[in-house]
């Protein structure tokens, strides 16, 4: 059963399944989508505790006024004005995956202060607070897309009470400026301009159950996107965009991981065209786990941008894989 917690002024919508006990499992949804995409991913991991929550201003999480207690967000022109690139970019050649066992040293050391209210690190902060407010003292963290950035945050702001992260069809620490300034743009109409009768379109609902899948999804998984981009509010939808892929974050992330003493894994999807597997295997590169051979990263075949909804029973089994090698450190 849906709750709600006060977290730093924004009522904040969660659910805690009944457990046997033992390390929670928190999971974290990725832009413009909600906590509902997790249901088929839980479904296969009862023996454990899970929190599945919406982030601030997605899903039911909203706030009770437009402005977030933690102030203003930086205005767009304010949060675009990255700083000129260096030669961060690292070239693939043929497109296959070189390995970099340590970031950049030009690139920004990592801070545990948010900068921004709507920047990774920020939500991160939204998570620590949840986490404190249930009384949950030990969590692996699983993060989708943009969540799983917030899930890496998180492990490296409070290892007290994260005990390890788990990054699904999540990647990155590459800045492609012209793709992200597409990427941006794109995203800045659709925020912008989402008119209540999208989700009334016929057929509407079947095409974004095919979007960045690799098999098309059920009915239901179109409806609920529609639904998550239409309720998304506004300023959160956008900050969170224009935040999470600057030049300055983009290149913070390598530093995070890299900084990380709890285990960090990285499943990707080998038909992913949002989350490339050689994006995903380069960030994972940066933790002490992936020793050269990517020990840290699982692939699964046939599978898009969505694996907790394509693949739930074999993301499950893999996740009950990953814990039971750290039980060490959950027990």
């Amino acid at each position: 059963m849906a709750k709600t917690v006060d977290v730093l002024g924004t009522p904040h919508t969660y659910e805690l399944t009944a457990s046997t006990g033992g390390v929670c499992l928190v999971f974290v949804h990725g832009w413009l989508l909600s906590r509902e995409y997790w249901r088929p991913l839980i479904h296969h991991l009862q023996d454990h505790p899970c929190l599945l929550y919406d982030l601030r201003g997605f899903g039911t999480s909203q706030p009770v006024v437009a402005t977030s207690n933690r102030g203003m967000a930086r205005s767009e022109p304010e949060a675009l004005a990255y700083p000129a690139s260096e030669d961060h970019d690292r070239s693939y050649g043929d497109g296959s995956f070189q390995p970099q066992s340590q970031p950049s040293a030009t690139a920004p050391h990592p801070t545990a202060i948010a900068a921004s209210p709507y920047s990774p690190a920020a939500y991160a902060q939204d998570l620590s607070h949840l986490l404190q407010s249930l009384d949950i003292k030990m969590a692996w963290v699983i993060g989708h897309s943009l969540g799983g950035s917030i899930g890496l945050w998180s492990a490296f702001q409070s290892p007290e009470q994260i005990c390890g992260c788990i990054c699904v069809n999540s990647g990155g620490g590459i800045y492609l400026k012209e793709e992200f300034e597409k990427f941006r743009n794109v995203g800045r109409q659709l925020v912008r301009f989402r008119p209540q009768w999208l989700g009334k379109l016929p057929l509407m609902d079947v095409a974004m159950a095919r979007m960045n899948v690799a098999q098309p999804l059920q009915r239901q998984w179109g409806r609920q996107r529609l639904m998550d981009l239409l309720t998304a509010e506004s300023e959160a939808a956008l900050g969170s965009l224009l935040e999470s892929t600057t030049e300055e974050e983009v290149h913070q992330l390598p530093h995070v991981v890299s900084h990380l003493t709890q285990p960090a894994y990285f499943i990707a999807g080998d038909k992913d065209d949002i989350m490339e597997p050689k994006y995903v295997n380069h960030l994972a590169s940066f933790h002490h786990l992936f020793q050269a051979t990517g020990q840290n990263v699982i692939e699964l075949e046939n599978c898009g941008h969505f694996a907790m909804v394509e693949q739930p029973e074999t993301l499950a089994k893999t996740i009950k894989s990953i814990l039971r090698r750290h039980s060490s450190i959950t027990a």
